[in-house]
């Protein structure tokens, strides 16, 4: 019996299920594997989607037509906007969910989406016949073929779980590791490393004193992940509260250390530097005399919750001991012990930005195999290389992104261009054009793009073209509307504001600092008469925030897109197949070395590679006669 599908995609984490639903929304006949069927989309460490320069990645995902989104709202129990006292470009939207609710409804969307099948199983290997991919054989010895595979086994190839000197095979607590998949591709010639991340301990709710942490509110405005009107939070809304280590907390966790695989060599692989373990902050941080820690919920109604800060790999007797000298938890009681987890990632310099092997056609990697961390990294690689897989088997051109256009690009680019030396993760810092890249606009960046290749649906598509002339209408409105000094003067003067000598236009009143839309629809009768009558109510706020950010900031985005356009010009010189690197013995050793390993598509891309200096740009635009 033989089972053929256009993609394969193994794994059904954050990367897995945006990657088998783009391709099956796509039209390719899809099949989703994974071991587990109950733990789909599974929030293995944190119960929380978003952050900074994560929650513009989410935004992203959506606009482009993926559900991350769109589950995340209909599960949340607390939303914040991070940064909101910053500009714009800093906005990021953060969001606590029901981790059981999340797995449920990403499991209800594909078993309900069109073209795509699953089946529950190990993956031990690929078939591929001469460096190109067909498909895969699994632990039950059931062969399927396909025109493209994608992996995105997260953290399962080789799991190995660490509690101080206790050490278990697996790729989460309690379930198996994958083996088999890792030994294939490296015979194949894709390199191979180890790498290393964690997560906290689970506390019973019903044994903290909560009056001795303090409160973090939760908002509720407009924001949301969803572009969609119609997409809203449906669940009752928790907080999450704060607590604090402290010298006798951290006097306890030193005496831990000589058993913590991290400093007793028990653990050789690569952490992440953004999200240490509470160990390694007390080393790092020794002159520190606490650190904050955040009790996070893990679902509407459950009483787990989360301890986010201390993530370790600390005995469990030490992480017990050190809780206890925190107020909050005098009596604490906990549902399992913070462990560390290594596993086999693969280099990503050896893929193109389309997230398909340069050494197997065919194959496609995303998310934690490529040397992530995070579910939204992770869900942003996989959709863009779900949409890629499904293109390819239908032979058509891949579909990618420019650091200019979103944040996933810069994602892909950094990891294609620059490889990883520790788990990856998105900061609004990496982005040399966040300003470009604001959460806000996500639809009008990406969602006309996705629509093309028969992801974003056609009402999507429409909602953003209505958005979009809502927008620049009210924006036309505010440079032609005239505002006399009686008509603002009063209120002008109640804040403390320079008055109107002659009328100006409205625009002009709302690039002062104290002023904006909403507050001079409130003095202007016939400001909010247009607003009502031209602004459709359930997307008003959402349609007048944007409106405000092209006002006050227009100058900056302008000047960030002319330096973005000035530097596509790199980006459009070919350079891949075009230079015999070797030979060219101008480049130094180092640049000829790095230039034959990733051998970049671009310019532009070989620009970004470490190592390769603005002179060695020169030399390869003189080879190519620019």
């Amino acid at each position: 019996m033989k089972f053929d599908y256009d993609v394969i995609v193994v794994g059904a984490g954050h990367a897995g299920c945006e990657a088998a639903h783009a391709a099956a929304v796509m039209g390719a006949s899809t099949l989703l594997i994974t071991l587990d069927m109950n733990k789909i989309a599974q929030m293995s460490c944190n119960p929380a989607i978003g952050g900074i320069a994560k929650g513009q990645i989410v935004r992203e995902i959506d606009a482009l037509g993926g559900m991350t989104g769109i589950v995340t709202d209909r599960t949340a129990i607390q939303f914040r906007m991070l940064n909101s006292s910053k500009g714009p470009a800093m906005w990021s939207p953060r969001a606590q969910s029901d981790r059981m609710k999340f797995s449920a409804m990403w499991r209800s969307i594909l078993e309900n989406t069109d073209n795509l099948s699953m089946w529950q199983d190990d993956v031990t290997s690929l078939i591929v016949k001469d460096n190109k991919v067909e498909g895969v054989r699994t632990m039950t010895g059931v062969e399927f073929h396909s025109k493209t595979v994608v992996i995105t086994a997260g953290t399962f190839l080789n799991g190995l779980m660490h509690i101080g000197r206790v050490q278990m095979i697996g790729g989460r607590i309690s379930e198996p590791a994958s083996t088999g998949l890792t030994e294939q591709l490296k015979s194949l010639g894709i390199r191979t490393e180890r790498m290393k991340t964690g997560t906290p301990v689970r506390i019973d709710g019903r044994s903290i004193d909560w009056s001795k942490t303090s409160i973090q509110e939760l908002e509720d405005d407009h924001h949301k992940f969803s572009f969609l009107p119609e997409v809203k939070r449906v669940l009752e809304q928790r907080a999450c509260h704060i607590v604090y280590t402290n010298e006798r907390t951290h006097e306890i966790l030193r005496q831990g250390l000589p058993d913590s695989p991290l400093y007793n060599g028990q653990i050789q692989s690569i952490g992440p530097r953004y999200c240490p373990s509470i160990e390694t902050k007390i080393v790092t941080f020794a002159d520190k005399a606490e650190h904050q820690l955040f009790i996070e919920p893990e679902g509407e109604d459950t009483q787990e919750f989360y301890l986010n800060g201390f993530s370790s790999s600390l005995p469990f007797s030490t992480q017990f001991n050190a809780l206890l000298t925190i107020p909050a938890f005098r009596n604490v009681s906990i549902y399992r012990p913070g462990y560390a987890i290594e596993y086999d990632f693969f280099d990503p310099t050896q893929l193109s930005h389309s997230l398909e092997s340069k050494v197997v056609s065919g194959l496609f990697l995303a998310g934690q195999v490529n040397g992530t961390t995070g579910y939204e990294e992770a869900a942003g690689q996989g959709l863009i290389a779900g949409v890629n897989a499904a293109l390819k088997s239908k032979d058509e051109k891949p579909f990618t992104l420019g650091r200019d256009e979103a944040y996933i690009g810069v994602l892909i680019d950094d990891l294609v261009t620059k490889g990883v030396d520790e788990p990856y993760r998105m900061f609004t810092s990496r982005a040399e054009y966040r300003i470009l890249l604001r959460q806000d606009d996500a639809d009008m960046r990406l969602t006309e793009r996705s629509y093309d290749i028969g992801l974003a649906d056609e009402e999507r598509f429409k909602l953003t073209l209505s958005k979009r002339d809502q927008r620049d209408k009210l924006i036309s409105f505010t440079k032609s509307a005239s505002v006399k000094p009686d008509e603002i003067n009063p209120y002008l003067e109640s804040v403390d504001e320079s008055l109107l000598r002659q009328s100006v236009k409205l625009f002009d009143l709302i690039l002062r600092p104290k002023l904006n839309i909403k507050i001079l629809s409130e003095q202007l009768p016939y400001f909010a008469e247009y607003i009502n009558n031209h602004i459709e109510s359930v997307r008003r706020d959402e349609i007048i925030e944007a409106a405000e950010i092209l006002i006050k900031y227009g100058g900056y985005i302008d000047r960030e897109r002319s330096l973005a356009d000035k530097m596509e010009r790199l980006e459009n010189v070919k350079i891949a197949g075009m230079i015999d690197y070797e030979k060219v013995k101008s480049l130094s050793t180092e640049a000829r070395q790095k230039l034959i390993r990733i051998n970049p598509q671009t310019v532009g891309q070989a620009s970004r590679i470490p190592g390769i200096s603005p002179s060695d740009i020169s030399i390869l635009l003189v080879l190519l006669g620019r």
